[in-house]
């Protein structure tokens, strides 16, 4: 059973990887988020919570590393969704480098006129990129497969 690492930050982040739940069925997911609280959307999945950090908490990644080196070592996925932020652009760096965990980044949809910084980045790390809005689909990347809405 191949064994899935989905990882997000809150609010908008979450909410588009709630709507990618159905396509885990038949897998062994692992959910990774900011909120404790969100353990409860994902009843019956192991759950583990990260440091939210952004480009202005740089102090933060070094709390944040430990957190993602660890469950990614118990985890072992061998793939690595998320659908955006600072944090899963982290993660999914280390579970290619730890694991060589097969990664895709699904642009959060709030990205309406252009990808986030961190989406921008996750051409670097990720071996499925996209983005959820057609006009931002370019030959260089990101692809446009349709919206998670």
């Amino acid at each position: 059973m191949r064994k899935v690492l989905a990882v997000a930050s809150g609010g908008g982040h979450w909410a588009d990887l709630c709507r990618l739940y159905p396509a885990f069925s038949g897998m062994d997911v692992a959910f990774v988020s900011v909120h404790p609280n969100y353990a409860r959307q994902v009843d019956g999945h192991r759950f583990y919570t990260m440091r939210d950090v952004s480009r202005f908490d740089r102090w933060g990644v070094f709390l944040l590393l430990p957190q993602l080196v660890r469950i990614i070592l118990k985890e072992r996925p061998d793939v690595v969704i998320t659908t955006g932020s600072a944090p899963a652009l982290f993660a999914l760096a280390l579970a290619k480098v730890l694991v060589r965990a097969k990664t895709i980044w699904i642009d959060d949809i709030a990205n309406v006129e252009q990808l986030s910084m961190s989406g921008s980045l996750a051409r670097h790390v990720a071996d499925v990129w996209l983005t959820q809005w057609p006009g931002l689909q370019t030959e260089q990347g990101p692809e446009y497969w349709g919206a998670v809405l």
